[in-house]
């Protein structure tokens, strides 16, 4: 029962993380599509939120259909700068932000989030990607459980401390 308390435990920490990198990130998206008047602000928002739950390459995906509108509805530069501002809007929530909270909250190293998501996602498709950190954590929660797999969960965790 411990080790399903503390899986119950990381996986809302986890949830509440990128909720709330996931708001951020709406909002930043919103306001950068209102400065550049790009229609439909809301609907891409709730996308840039929804797709912030697969690591990586969720922010990717959200960023592709509102630069094409804005490249047909306003222009190559309007594009160019939705452009810009979905990079830097990654580089801060994503890279510095989000980094920096789940290493602190779900004691993860970003390698291995980012070996999880490749490895969930080859193995269930979508799905793997948004499971990918649950199951990681639920793994790595087991092999703690095992002095003889304790070592192999000790890699795995991030060390930066």
């Amino acid at each position: 029962m411990p080790h399903l308390q503390t899986f119950t435990r990381k996986v809302i920490r986890y949830l509440a993380l990128k909720t709330a990198t996931g708001v951020l990130t709406g909002a930043c998206v919103a306001l950068m599509l209102w400065i550049l008047n790009i229609d439909y602000i809301f609907l891409w928002a709730v996308l840039a939120f929804a797709l912030n739950f697969i690591p990586y390459v969720g922010s990717i995906l959200a960023g592709l259909p509102a630069v094409l509108l804005g490249l047909i509805d306003l222009g190559v530069v309007t594009a160019l700068w939705a452009t810009a501002g979905y990079i830097a809007i990654n580089i801060v929530v994503g890279n510095i932000i989000e980094t920096r909270w789940m290493g602190e909250g779900l004691n993860l190293s970003s390698f291995v989030v980012f070996v999880s998501l490749v490895f969930w996602g080859w193995v269930l498709g979508p799905t793997g990607m948004f499971l990918s950190i649950p199951l990681t954590m639920l793994i790595t929660i087991g092999l703690e459980g095992n002095p003889e797999t304790r070592r192999i969960a000790g890699l795995m965790q991030n060390n930066s401390e």
